[in-house]
């Protein structure tokens, strides 16, 4: 008697932002690359972290995806001398200030961070998204498109695969949808006329409060959920830094991905972490 058929599996990447924003959040996803627990991780540059924290990346080369979180609206992107407040920076997306006459200065703000990744890295990014989601914002968009397709078409390496910010139909939540709201449509659009890949859907979107409990009752709903060439980000960090509001949620975020449970998880829903390699396509 034949064997029934092992059910399909879907195929997810798991994507620890925020990698060189401070020493703890460097560490815990380190560890949790090694612990094979995450397939990706955003880095972002503009942190004086970031030339030194690289080093233990280099050192994982070749098990997970390596890429950059473009940066407006953190205190290194104001240290570096564009950075806005996330409210500053939508409105100013809102009215187009990062487009039109402003095009070839945030054109630049993009090719400085992808030669700080490279400095580092020796590398194009695997993938570029956005730290609070500011890849999709007016203007922007379209610089990080023109800007990736200039940079690295026809090289030897792929281009760099871009977030979709948008969460699955029927599974978004108010802030889910005003992530989308911000650009989802046009960064497909715009990814669409050129060679740039896009990964489909977005999990991990919620409000970063109550307990690990939640968390994984969260992550229970997005694993069972999540199509394919969908991206799961985290925010893990090994301990809460006193200057960090989502300090509390990142530890907890940290030790439940670590966690048996998450890997009984992820059995249990069929779920396998991936590369942007096997989920990124043109839409």
């Amino acid at each position: 008697m034949t064997a029934p058929a092992a059910p399909a599996r879907t195929g997810i990447i798991v994507c620890a932002d925020d990698f060189a924003d401070n020493q703890s959040i460097s560490l815990a996803i380190v560890r949790l690359a090694q612990a094979q627990r995450i397939s990706a991780t955003s880095a972002m540059v503009l942190s004086p972290r970031w030339a030194h924290d690289a080093a233990a990346l280099r050192e994982l080369r070749g098990t997970l995806d390596v890429g950059l979180h473009l940066d407006w609206t953190s205190t290194h992107a104001r240290g570096a001398g564009h950075g806005l407040s996330l409210g500053a920076a939508m409105f100013k997306a809102l009215r187009g200030g990062f487009a039109g006459a402003a095009l070839a200065n945030t054109c630049g703000v993009i090719e400085r961070q992808l030669d700080l990744f490279e400095a580092q890295w020796q590398a194009p990014p695997s993938h570029v998204d956005g730290h609070q989601h500011v890849q999709q914002f007016a203007g922007i968009r379209a610089a990080l498109v023109t800007t990736l397709v200039r940079r690295y078409a026809g090289a030897e390496q792929r281009l760099p695969y871009v977030r979709l910010s948008r969460p699955a139909g029927g599974n978004g939540t108010i802030k889910g949808w005003l992530m989308a709201a911000m650009g989802a449509a046009r960064l497909q659009a715009l990814a669409n006329a050129s060679t740039v890949p896009l990964t489909l859907t977005l999990a991990g979107i919620y409000d970063f409060a109550g307990s690990q409990l939640r968390y994984a009752d969260l992550m229970a709903s997005w694993l069972k959920t999540a199509p394919q060439r969908t991206i799961l980000m985290c925010h893990p960090a090994q301990a809460a830094e006193p200057d960090d509001p989502i300090g509390t949620a990142r530890v907890q975020e940290f030790n439940y991905l670590l966690s048996d449970d998450f890997a009984a998880a992820l059995a249990r829903s069929g779920v396998q972490l991936v590369r942007g390699n096997a989920t990124a396509r043109k839409l």
